[in-house]
């Protein structure tokens, strides 16, 4: 049996989850990214299969959900699928590496029940939502109509927060890397 561990950063979109985790990955080389699968388009040219996530046809993710190969997976909108592989974690752990997951909230409480004791859940929380609808503005990647989507799943994700091992408050960016820096370490030294 490996003896890693798993690290799960989940917020609502927005929060800056993604940014902490790929701060932790540059830090630490004892950490992999557990690249999930999804039925989503590709977003733009930079994104790339098996490297950002693996995409499959609504059909084949179908068909490893029937063959018991996902750890969780959900369908976030109708025909829109996003799982963990079992495959991608023991890939990882047979390279004596760290797993880290940068995951919704419903997908975070999935892997933490499935990991047990060998998890670290992390809630990423925003100072509030008017904060969280800047952000999320500011990308520029939302219609008004995805926005207030976005933001009505967030407020229900918050609701959430108690569920999960530790919160990580990111109000300053700088303090949140030091604070998801010392999870870790203190995390994998158990």
């Amino acid at each position: 049996m490996h003896s890693g561990k798993a690290l799960i950063f989940s917020a609502p979109s927005g929060s800056g989850k993604t940014t902490i985790v790929k701060h932790l990955l540059q830090t630490f080389s004892n950490l992999s990214f557990s690249i999930s699968a999804c039925t989503r388009d590709r977003r733009g040219r930079n994104e790339e299969n098996g490297n950002d996530y693996y995409f499959m046809t609504p059909v084949e993710f179908k068909e490893k959900i029937d063959k018991d190969e996902f750890i969780e997976w959900e369908e976030v909108y109708p025909g829109n699928f996003y799982g963990t592989l079992k495959s991608e974690i023991d890939r990882i752990w047979s390279e004596g590496k760290h797993v880290i997951f940068d995951v919704d909230v419903k997908g975070g409480l999935s892997l933490k029940e499935y990991f047990k004791e060998k998890a670290l859940a992390v809630f990423v929380k925003v100072p509030n939502l008017e904060v969280l609808q800047e952000r999320l503005a500011d990308r520029g990647t939302e219609t008004e109509g995805s926005l207030s989507q976005r933001m009505f799943k967030a407020q229900f994700e918050m609701s959430f927060e108690e569920k999960f091992d530790a919160t990580l408050l990111n109000e300053n960016l700088e303090d949140s890397l030091v604070n998801a820096e010392e999870m870790f370490v203190a995390f994998t030294k158990e």
